[in-house]
């Protein structure tokens, strides 16, 4: 009988699952906030869209990008935590 061949990247498979489904579920959020915002009856600028728009992207982003780094299959959580400590530091 034949021995199954593991692949090397087989680790990485429920990592795409979760961030794809995530960042789905984030952007369709997105959507969904700015098309509330855009709905109400008062006139709004481009300006307030912006100012409402482009903290919570960048949030969202945020959690996305921590969620990635967490869930990505590391041989030691010493490279997550080294490289969670690089990604606060810039914030």
């Amino acid at each position: 009988m034949g021995e199954f061949a593991v692949s090397p990247l087989g680790g990485w498979e429920s990592f795409y699952v979760i961030v794809g489904s995530s960042g789905a579920a984030l952007t369709g959020l997105m959507f969904v906030a700015i098309s509330l915002i855009a709905g109400f009856r008062e006139q709004r600028s481009g300006r307030e869209v912006a100012a409402f728009a482009t903290p919570t992207v960048v949030h969202f982003a945020a959690v996305l990008l921590i969620s990635a780094v967490l869930s990505a299959p590391w041989h030691a959580a010493t490279y997550a935590a080294v490289l969670l400590g690089l990604l606060g530091s810039v914030a």
